[in-house]
């Protein structure tokens, strides 16, 4: 395996810690203490300021911080669900990329997968179509 670099092991730390009871606690205690300064403050604007700021620059952070490891994730999963359509001797290989289709392209393959289902569910009706052609091994699905 490659070795992580810097980000991505701050990344996957970061992660972990911000979805820990801890953090949360850690949040929580900032909050509680922020407000019980309030009175000494007088709930001056500059007060209000500080947690508006610090939960906004912490917001943005976090974004890029979830959308990294929601990609792993993802790709991940892309790559488990590429193996098993692999190795299924009557899958069809031909939806391994299909994250790389348009919206409408994929929204043409789910109706294409709908009907199918309501295809199996109706045993009076014909396994074959104008899509066993399309899709290799579609018939044994």
């Amino acid at each position: 395996m490659m070795k992580k670099n810097f980000f991505d092991r701050f990344a996957d730390w970061a992660a972990y810690f911000t979805g820990s009871a801890w953090a949360f606690l850690g949040a929580s205690g900032l909050v509680i203490i922020w407000a019980a300064t309030g009175p000494l403050f007088h709930f001056s604007e500059t007060w209000q300021m500080i947690i508006n700021t610090g939960t906004t620059i912490i917001t943005f952070l976090m974004v890029f911080l979830i959308q990294k490891a929601q990609n792993k994730d993802s790709k991940a999963i892309q790559i488990k669900l590429n193996e098993l359509v692999a190795t299924s001797k009557k899958a069809s290989n031909r939806i391994v990329d299909i994250e790389d289709l348009t919206e409408d392209e994929l929204d043409q393959l789910h109706k294409f997968y709908e009907k199918l289902g309501e295809q199996r569910g109706n045993r009076s009706v014909s396994h074959t179509s104008r899509h066993d052609k399309e899709i290799p091994n579609h018939r044994y699905k």
